[in-house]
């Protein structure tokens, strides 16, 4: 075979690849085996080791993984990647429809109704019909470039057809099949590596790590549900853009539907998938609504990060019942008794559970949970399993009443009720001895997730004490790369990442290293208010109790807690060793505007287009305060519809009730 006969043979080869990928991935139409598939690819192989010049670099085919990557870089999206607002009622769905209606002045309104998808949502980018970027949707402003890991993607098309928009942004998500989720756990299983919760976490996971041929044997999928951006030809309705996406190669979901706003079609059509997911063969936890005309979407807008023209239905968590096998204790990294329920392995919401959290004593005597009960379980926000009722008329008799612990299972010292004050303890137990090994790790564990550093897990801690590379937090700091090189499982590359990022996270704002500290009772909110009162480390460390206690949402159980902690010589020669070791703290930024400076608000209910989050951001980047129950000290309640009993609380104590105009307007 001479180089042209060489070349039309590749080139044929590249077409017929190509189009069995599409028939198989797109079309869900395998015309041949997998066999027959290899086979051409191995042909197609040997061809271009023997003639190289004839290489795609975008060829269906060239999917090498090569080396790992060091780190991920940053990518700024050329349109925001929008997050969508939540409906969990029919009644939620209604009262969309009726704002929709509302600002467009329209007595019907035609919507696009498909799957949510329950994976990784990324941006695809590409010039001339090539694959030139592909990035996480990160905050929705800045994502992570995974171009390298998304080439290992089969479904995901490296080149276009000839007719292609020259430029084309696609978005969609990367998601794992049930089967293939099963199969990985099956084999981590058998390794002794920990399991993935559901298919969700082992896409993200597969994706978002560094080494592509990792991403390649997990044998991800990618689905496409929009087009950001085609060449700057805009398309006239959703339903163009996935006919447009089908016709260029990429799989959307087959599962969609056009209704009206007479709503009958699409509560159908919702009714539908919920009886249908359990079979479905990927995860989906919702549908996604939307107006299908371009032109209205783009006149009703964006409010925040959510798109005002869109609402995403969300099932309701599943439930499932199961036996409590036995009740044990964890000890938290500030020495709490946490009492967690185990049981047989159930399926819940997508994903096997086994153990649950209790709470405390005050949640197992109000439920009456014992040992040997059969309880309901299900997934709170379909993420957290909770036990929610125990089924008593199932009981045999033999069920075992749990006590809690007089000594702490770790260590042995002994356990005390945690004291309020003078008359009033809290539910919670603790370990009274300030070197338990429990509290030590979780403290350790605490730091690093709020030191961002992503680099170390509790199994690498694990390893850096076993190995007595480090005590306490601020030895992470005093690393060096032959330090860890040395070590089994770690090498020259992975040892250089780790210290490379243990450098870069040494400079921390000021309310980060508080709450990096693990004070007892002072959580993120409270080491902010910490922070911005006092300016400096120094100022905080010497602040006397009565003062501490003056801020405003601070009350005697904090200010007692944070006044201690920095009085014990230990906690302070931990902080003078972490500063030694090199931790910079930044002066805490001040709030943009200090118009609401000492107002505390409270948020209770759904509102029309903002999040609660979005709220919360809004008030303290002016100076206010969010706090969780309505007070005689709560300037305003910011009340949405579904409004529970935090409304009424409001009504009583005549505290001032605003709704999202009003709010809107005092913004």
């Amino acid at each position: 075979m001479n180089k042209t006969e060489a070349k039309k043979r590749i080139d044929s080869l590249e077409r017929e690849i190509a189009l069995l990928r599409h028939k198989y991935h797109v079309e869900n139409d395998p015309r041949v085996t997998d066999d027959v598939y290899e086979s051409l690819s191995r042909e197609l192989h040997g061809l271009l080791e023997q003639y190289p010049e004839h290489a795609n670099a975008n060829s269906s085919l060239n999917r090498v993984a090569g080396a790992p990557l060091a780190k991920f870089t940053k990518y700024t999206h050329a349109s925001r990647m929008l997050s969508l607002n939540d409906a969990f009622s029919k009644e939620e769905v209604i009262t969309f429809d009726e704002r929709m209606k509302k600002l467009l002045g329209a007595s019907s309104v035609e919507y696009f109704a498909e799957l949510k998808l329950d994976g990784l949502a990324v941006a695809l980018m590409y010039e001339n019909g090539m694959l030139v970027r592909a990035a996480t949707r990160g905050d929705g402003t800045i994502g992570e470039d995974i171009t390298t890991n998304i080439r290992m993607i089969e479904s995901v098309p490296l080149s276009l057809p000839h007719d292609a928009p020259a430029r084309l942004e696609v978005r969609g998500e990367v998601i794992m099949r049930k089967v293939v989720w099963q199969k990985l756990n099956e084999q981590n299983e058998k390794e002794g590596k920990p399991l993935f919760a559901n298919t969700r976490n082992a896409a993200a996971g597969s994706v978002r790590q560094l080494d592509p041929q990792l991403t390649k044997e997990r044998r991800l999928d990618f689905i496409a549900w929009n087009i950001a951006d085609a060449d700057g030809k805009k398309l006239t309705t959703h339903a163009d853009e996935h006919a447009l996406l089908a016709r260029l190669g990429f799989v959307t979901t087959q599962d969609f539907e056009l209704v009206t706003s007479d709503l009958k079609e699409l509560f159908t059509f919702i009714d539908r998938i919920g009886e249908a997911r359990a079979t479905l063969p990927f995860g989906t936890d919702g549908v996604v609504i939307q107006v299908n005309d371009t032109d209205l979407q783009n006149d009703i807008g964006v409010v925040g990060k959510a798109p005002r023209y869109a609402v995403a239905f969300k099932y309701p968590a599943e439930r499932a019942t199961t036996i409590v096998r036995d009740i044990v204790v964890s000890v938290g990294r500030t020495g709490v008794l946490t009492p967690v329920a185990q049981f047989d392995a159930t399926l819940v919401a997508g994903s096997r559970v086994s153990k649950a959290t209790l709470h405390n004593m005050d949640q197992i005597e109000r439920l009456d949970i014992r040992v040997g009960d059969t309880v309901i379980i299900h997934k709170a926000g379909d993420v957290i399993p909770e036990v929610v009722e125990v089924l008593t008329s199932m009981r045999t008799g033999k069920e075992k009443t749990f006590v809690m612990p007089k000594q702490c299972p770790v260590c042995g010292a002994d356990v005390r009720r945690e004291e309020l004050n003078t008359k009033e303890t809290s539910a919670a137990y603790f370990c009274t001895n300030q070197k338990c090994p429990a509290k030590n790790h979780r403290a350790l564990v605490h730091f690093v997730s709020v030191f961002e550093i992503f680099e170390i897990g509790p199994k690498v801690i694990d390893r850096f004490q076993e190995e007595g590379l480090i005590s306490d937090a601020a030895d992470l700091f005093a690393l060096k790369t032959t330090d860890i090189a040395g070590l089994e499982r770690f090498g020259e590359k992975s040892a250089e990442n780790i210290v490379n990022e243990i450098a870069i996270k040494k400079v921390v704002a000021l309310s980060r290293f508080l709450y990096a500290l693990g004070i007892p009772q002072v959580g993120e909110e409270t080491a902010r208010d910490l922070a911005r009162f006092y300016g400096t480390l120094e100022n905080v460390m010497s602040a006397r109790e009565e003062e501490i206690q003056a801020i405003a949402n601070i009350g005697p159980v904090v200010s007692k807690s944070v006044f201690a902690f920095f009085k014990e010589k230990e906690n302070r020669a931990f902080v003078a060793k972490l500063l030694k070791n090199g931790v910079v703290i930044e002066k805490e930024k001040a709030p943009e505007k200090n118009t609401f400076a000492g107002k505390i608000f409270v948020l209770t209910g759904t509102l029309p287009t903002m999040s609660r989050d979005e709220a919360k951001k809004e008030i303290l980047a002016r100076g206010g305060k969010v706090a969780s129950a309505v007070s005689k000290k709560t300037d305003y309640v910011v009340a949405g519809e579904e409004a529970g009993t935090k409304l009424q609380d409001a009504q009583k104590l005549n505290v001032a009730i605003l709704d999202e105009a009003q709010f809107y307007a005092l913004l």
